[in-house]
């Protein structure tokens, strides 16, 4: 029985990597999507290669209202919302001393203010229901913390403690899963500003493709209810730390 089959899921950061990936992998399995995201075009895009078991809805994650929408939007549109899987994140690295705070506030208004929002805006609704799935995508950042990764390692802790504060919270009534990958190929470097961060992280050539993660999410969505797959952390087999 495939328990994805029904399903209607909203996906933050749709519109490339791991958010692309998981939507295609979840819609083939039979879910119905919610595509979000800011880059409209990408999302209409997907959203028409997906199928008649796909929306979109134009979103910017650190807005509170545009997450109230985008749930909004999912009802109108599917009736229920079963699960989301807050997966939109930058991560532009640079060393402290570099005093890039404008990058440290928006890390903080997209990596942590984002999946509140996201929480926040289908709570309620799955409480009412009494079921629901909550799909958190952290890093293996939020385990291990290395030079020029202070600020986004810390915006991922905040993800491990505000899901396992959430999964208390909640226990009995809505799943909590946390996604912790290691090095993905997906469009994430392109959010460093710093030069000499970025030309060092481009020389990691050990990522593995964005699919493998969506597969980790679409296996923790696809277990019966009263099996809770708290956490999966997902490293290529090259990768230390």
């Amino acid at each position: 029985m495939n328990l994805l089959e029904n399903k209607v899921v909203i996906v933050t950061g749709a519109s490339s990597g791991i958010g692309e990936a998981t939507a295609k992998k979840l819609a083939a399995e039979g879910a119905s999507v919610m595509l979000a995201a800011r880059r409209k075009e990408r999302l209409e895009a997907l959203a028409a290669s997906i199928g008649g078991n796909a929306a979109w809805q134009e979103t910017d994650v650190a807005n509170r209202s545009d997450m109230e929408r985008l749930a909004a939007a999912t009802l109108d549109k599917f009736g229920r919302i079963d699960a989301l899987v807050n997966n939109a994140g930058i991560m532009p690295l640079s060393l402290l001393s570099a005093d890039r705070v404008e990058d440290w506030d928006r890390m903080i208004d997209v990596n942590i203010r984002g999946v509140l929002y996201g929480i926040h805006a289908v709570l309620g609704h799955m409480l009412e229901r009494g079921a629901g799935h909550i799909v958190n995508v952290s890093s293996v950042a939020g385990h291990v913390v290395r030079p020029t990764a202070a600020v986004y390692a810390g915006t991922k802790h905040a993800v491990q403690a505000i899901s396992e504060g959430l999964r208390k919270e909640t226990v009995g009534k809505i799943r909590v899963t946390v996604i912790s990958p290691g090095a993905v190929v997906t469009e994430l470097r392109d959010s460093i500003t710093d030069p000499g961060v970025k030309e060092a992280l481009s020389k990691i050539n050990y990522g593995i493709p964005a699919a493998a993660i969506a597969d980790a999410i679409a296996y923790a969505l696809s277990l019966p209810d009263q099996v809770a797959i708290n956490e999966i952390l997902v490293r290529p087999t090259a990768q230390e730390l």
